[in-house]
């Protein structure tokens, strides 16, 4: 069936019932008839030429279209929402929203250090992070959910999505431990990590490879305990002393800090990298241009 256009009102109504579960619930919610809910269901699912939703026993339940158009409606009506909230504020004009990915294998206290450029701006703004795998965040950037995604790695050249990576800067990778584990472990360095404890990121990091790479050339067999996607979750089990960690050396003065940890070697040739990836070429968001030029200015200084 030809579809005859979209009526935002009937998809509306589509969204209250999957979201309440029935359509006598979303006819209380909405304050009307359930004849006027079943109504505009029926005009929705003309307009598109798909059932959305099927009876299973006494229950409604979605279609595999239905729960289709269930993903897009969540994105419309939250898109709504925000631009309802966003143009209630008062300062509306003066404050710059900018909405920003971070990948979970990057260190977060690097995230930190990059965006904390923007509390400088002398125009006010709206900062709003999510956190994710690099896939989601990359899905959610072409589809402008997002205006920027950093990352620990850049975008692969086969990719379909038009998008584009900015390398941020590199630095050295350093392992690091408790006092009590580095007064061990760093006499007879690196010979010493034969059978060290060690607290890894998953190999989805970019780091990870060229980590375990190094350890094979030479010739080193620490025991891996921990596995993490999340780099401050490995820090934290760091901090208890389960196992020696790598991180990156510009962080050594924050991570024994917050996580009681001191360098005890480099691993010479192993480098991090860190990228913002955007969907222009050219730098349109005052807030990403900030960030973008702090960083190749010396902001995160390139080994």
């Amino acid at each position: 069936m030809k579809s005859t256009g979209l009526n935002f009102h009937h998809l509306y109504y589509f969204w209250v019932v999957a979201k309440e579960g029935g359509v006598t619930r979303a006819a209380e919610r909405l304050g009307v008839a359930v004849q006027t809910i079943s109504m505009q269901l029926s005009l929705l699912e003309q307009a598109i030429g798909k059932s959305l939703l099927t009876q299973q026993g006494r229950r409604l339940v979605l279609t595999e279209a239905g729960r289709m158009a269930l993903g897009y409606a969540d994105q419309i009506f939250l898109l709504g929402e925000q631009m309802q909230e966003a143009l209630a504020e008062n300062d509306i004009g003066r404050t710059i929203r900018l909405t920003v990915g971070i990948s979970d294998a990057l260190p977060k206290l690097v995230a930190y250090r990059l965006l904390e450029t923007v509390q400088q701006m002398p125009d006010k703004v709206r900062l709003t992070c999510y956190e994710g795998k690099f896939e989601t965040l990359l899905a959610d950037l072409a589809l402008h959910k997002l205006d920027l995604v950093l990352t620990d790695r850049p975008v692969s050249p086969g990719t379909s999505l038009r998008v584009f990576s900015h390398l941020l800067g590199e630095c050295a990778i350093m392992l690091f431990g408790i006092p009590a584990l580095a007064q061990k472990y760093r006499e007879n360095f690196p010979a010493s990590l034969n059978g060290a404890p060690l607290l890894m990121p998953t190999r989805n990091s970019a780091v990870r490879g060229q980590v375990d790479q190094w350890f094979e050339i030479n010739d080193l067999h620490p025991e891996i305990v921990g596995e993490f996607e999340d780099s401050a979750l490995l820090k934290t089990f760091g901090r208890s002393g389960l196992g020696l960690f790598p991180a990156p050396s510009l962080l050594a003065t924050d991570i024994e800090a917050q996580f009681g940890a001191v360098p005890i070697g480099e691993l010479p040739g192993v480098q991090e990298q860190f990228y913002g990836i955007l969907t222009e070429r050219k730098i349109k968001h005052p807030a990403v241009e900030a960030i973008l030029s702090a960083a190749h200015d010396g902001f995160i200084k390139p080994a």
